[in-house]
């Protein structure tokens, strides 16, 4: 394996798991324009905390290659989950694009959830 090679799984972790680290700190200090968000959409806004607790932890988990097939596959199905549910309203081309990059997401995570987490993990070092 190259250096490239080697270097590409660490960084795109960190790249795809930036979005959920983000978000979910957003979400805390926007927590009540968010969870009326969600009710207007139909979601209970009961579920916040699941939420930012998916999106911090499962990215978190993701950057740092811990668990990574489990987390990648969670935050797939959220992704499916989020795309469908918040951003299906395709007469929109920004929703369209939204709900496209959810997918996108959705199949980066399912890349992990195939081949582990790589080189430079938590997951990879305790196989050594």
């Amino acid at each position: 394996m190259n250096t490239f090679q080697s270097l590409a799984a660490p960084v795109g972790r960190v790249l795809i798991a930036l979005i959920f680290i983000m978000s979910g700190i957003s979400k805390i200090s926007g927590f009540t324009g968010t969870q009326a968000y969600m009710e207007s959409v139909g979601v209970p806004g009961i579920l916040l905390p699941a939420v930012i607790a998916v999106e911090l932890l499962g990215g978190l988990a993701i950057v740092l290659g811990w668990h990574a097939r489990l987390a990648a596959f969670l935050l797939a199905g959220f992704c499916l989950l989020a795309g469908f549910l918040f951003h299906a309203n395709f007469g929109d081309q920004m929703q369209m694009i939204m709900f496209l990059k959810n997918m996108a997401l959705a199949g980066g995570f399912l890349m992990i959830v195939s081949h582990g987490a790589g080189p430079y993990s938590i997951d990879n070092r305790q196989r050594s």
